[in-house]
């Protein structure tokens, strides 16, 4: 009897071993979704400002860039693959641009957002209703955060909807840090009690420590970031300066010479790529999207 119960109880563990393997494990909660690339173009142009241009239209401006710095690079050297080369570079212009101008504009607004908190912190002492609070931030707040508050307050005026307009409110903005107050705002509004106070003077806190140690961070950060473009740029300024006496650089329109540019290209790009990457500080993203 001894022998068929420890028997059965072998089995039995074998059988949950075995079916541990099979069985599908849930997606934990916490889980971020991932953004593809364009989507997160897309955060970067309505983050730059750039309210009426499209994913599609940027693209657009790319291969714009390339065919036209192609033809006159061609045109003025007649070595295909330099022309090749410097389109290809030129192509990423319209993206680098709107990048650099989301980051100039993110880093303002981080040091705007605990204003705007503070402002809506007041609003709320002063009696105001969580949507007013929000909606005088469109003349009251700071200048690069009215417009798109001033949206929700026609918004909310038209509609009275609180959560639907704090969602397009979400999509104008396209911000980490509008991201989390417009849900912390969210929460507040359907859970209510005194504690809202007390969480936006957190929130502003906490906002205004972030801000000031990236701005210490990136202030050190700088330098290799300058040192690491200016080490990019070098051998193609060279190759430039050599481009204006098309004899010195017939070699490359050889099959060895476009062999040594694409190789020489590729380098660059992943030694300009491993600088950033290694230096780089976080960004936030938008989890709550």
């Amino acid at each position: 009897m001894t022998g068929l119960l420890l028997g059965l109880t072998f089995g039995v563990g074998t059988f949950l071993i075995w079916w541990s393997f099979w069985v599908p494990t849930p997606r934990e909660a916490s889980s971020v979704t991932r953004v593809g690339p364009l989507e997160r173009l897309s955060d970067e142009i309505v983050q730059a400002g750039f309210t009426g241009l499209s994913v599609r239209t940027l693209i657009a401006a790319c291969i714009i860039a390339f065919v036209l710095v192609l033809a006159f690079v061609q045109a003025a050297v007649g070595v295909l693959p330099i022309a090749g080369c410097f389109a290809l570079m030129t192509s990423f212009a319209p993206i680098a641009l709107v990048r650099r101008r989301a980051r100039m504009r993110r880093a303002r607004l981080r040091d705007l957002w605990p204003d705007a908190v503070d402002n809506i912190t007041s609003g709320v002492r002063a009696g105001m209703a969580l949507p007013e609070a929000l909606s005088q931030l469109g003349t009251r707040g700071p200048d690069e955060l009215r417009e798109p508050f001033l949206a929700f307050a026609d918004d909310y005026r038209l509609s009275g909807r609180f959560h639907d307009c704090l969602d397009r409110l979400k999509e104008r903005l396209s911000d980490p840090v509008g991201d989390r107050l417009v849900e912390s705002l969210r929460i507040a509004r359907e859970v209510g009690g005194t504690d809202l106070g007390h969480l936006l003077r957190t929130l502003s806190g906490f906002l205004r420590e972030d801000a000031r140690t990236r701005a210490e961070l990136e202030t050190r950060q700088s330098w290799t970031v300058n040192a690491a473009r200016l080490a990019v740029a070098a051998p193609w300024l060279v190759l430039a300066m050599l481009s204006t006496n098309p004899q010195s650089v017939r070699a490359y329109a050889s099959g060895l010479g476009f062999v040594v540019l694409a190789v020489g290209g590729a380098l660059t790009a992943l030694a300009y790529w491993s600088m950033l990457r290694i230096g780089r500080l976080p960004e936030d993203e938008r989890v709550l999207r």
